[in-house]
């Protein structure tokens, strides 16, 4: 017998997840936003993490045993037996972990859910919010006692948006249940799709913090080689080059120095780092690498300036183009960019700065930050040009078409261009 499953939000993690379940069991797509759910009804996928062609090979199947559909109602989830909460786990202005998200899944999962069905749960968390926080909600607003009525799992996602060849089937998945039998179905479950294979961790507890710590190792050694470039530049030494040299040793951790953002690695170590503090541990490795990082857009900002003062460049009303505005590049999301902190910091220095990405959506970016995209740089001339997302479509850019003049300051913060044609980089 096949399962029929609820896959609870439709972002970057949970719609490739439904599709690849559509393939194989009766799979429902649910999300609060009605203007997405429109949009995959209709076979369009505007993240891009799924093609157009797969998403409508599996939608709306005519068959009793597999194919996917979407809804904003949540009655319709009725009648299922899994269901995988893939929302979204942010921090608030403060760097404290918003649970919301989760807590209203879980309420919207009680209201359906019978008894056998197993609630798995992908959003990153600390260790114990799974079985401390969203299990209590389900057993409250459902009257189903867990482990006897409804079972749990955990199996973090690793999505990396914008990558077609790190692929959700094609990367190794931890998986993990709150009883042994569970931990076995769960894994199972995934070993269906997942081709790469899976880790069945031994507790829900184990499954969490292995998800915390991969992108707050991450975040650390970003932080190390973006204090690195802090040095060097203060010694006159390329970073770039510098790596290069390291890197020959055989065991040296290849890292880039740059703007760390996006939902993942700029958010995670907040939610290990709050457990640690409420366990009364504070953690001084982890926080540091934030704060260092976190201030390396304002830090790339006050480069360019002084840049821009040592060519004799007039800095109030001075044109700059910044190129990206994504959190990463060839990838629409936008979501914790920290482009925009260079950006805003160029505009207190009473900087004009245009700011163009070929893949971020103009009406996004401007509800969230405000910014209105230009549509093209051509036939325009700046005072400074920064890149600061490595799209491709970049890498070839005429920059001397863009210069006002010879004094024209170009960054390179991704380090993608020759040197011989830039002022500076990380």
């Amino acid at each position: 017998m096949n399962n029929k499953i609820a896959i609870i939000g439709l972002g970057y993690v949970g719609l490739p997840l439904a599709v690849e379940f559509g393939k194989k069991n009766q799979t429902i797509g649910f999300d609060i936003n009605q203007e997405r759910v429109n949009d995959l009804q209709k076979g369009h996928d505007h993240t891009l993490e799924v093609e157009d062609k797969d998403l409508k090979s599996v939608l709306n199947t005519q068959s009793e045993n597999y194919g996917l559909s979407f809804t904003c109602n949540i009655d319709d989830l009725k009648g299922y037996n899994i269901y995988i909460v893939t929302v979204p786990t942010p921090t608030d202005k403060n760097h404290r972990p918003i649970l919301t998200p989760l807590i209203k899944a879980s309420e919207a999962i009680a209201k359906v859910i019978t008894k056998g069905a197993i609630v798995i749960y992908e959003s990153t968390v600390y260790p114990g919010v799974t079985e401390d926080e969203c299990i209590p909600v389900i057993e409250k607003h459902s009257g189903l006692k867990f482990n006897e009525d409804f079972f749990a799992g955990y199996s973090p996602e690793r999505i990396n948006p914008g990558d077609k060849v790190r692929t959700l089937t094609k990367i190794l998945k931890i998986t993990s249940g709150s009883t042994p039998e569970v931990a076995d179905t769960v894994d199972a479950l995934y070993n269906t799709i997942i081709t790469a294979g899976t880790h069945k961790a031994p507790s829900i507890r184990v499954a969490e913090a292995a998800k915390v710590i991969e992108n707050s190792q991450r975040d650390v050694n970003i932080a190390f080689v973006n204090e690195l470039s802090q040095i060097f530049n203060r010694l006159g030494i390329d970073t770039q080059e510098v790596l290069e040299a390291a890197g020959t040793k055989w065991n040296f951790l290849k890292f880039q120095p740059g703007l760390v953002g996006g939902h993942c690695i700029g958010v995670d170590p907040y939610y290990l780092a709050q457990k640690a503090q409420e366990m009364g541990y504070t953690p001084d490795m982890i926080m540091s690498a934030r704060k260092l990082n976190d201030g390396m857009g304002n830090w790339v900002a006050s480069e360019i300036i002084k840049l821009m003062i040592k060519k004799g460049a007039t800095i109030k009303d001075s044109r700059i183009l910044n190129l990206g505005i994504t959190f990463k590049e060839n990838c629409p999301d936008i979501r914790n960019t920290k482009a925009i902190d260079l950006i805003d910091e160029l505009k207190e220095y009473g900087c004009q700065v245009d700011v163009y990405d070929p893949w971020a959506g103009k009406e996004e970016v401007q509800k969230e930050y405000g910014i209105n995209l230009i549509d093209t740089y051509k036939n325009q001339k700046y005072d400074a040009i920064v890149l600061t997302v490595a799209h491709d479509e970049f890498k070839t850019l005429d920059i001397d078409s863009l210069k006002a003049s010879n004094i024209t300051v170009v960054y390179d913060v991704k380090a993608i261009w020759d040197k011989a044609v830039i002022d500076g980089r990380l």
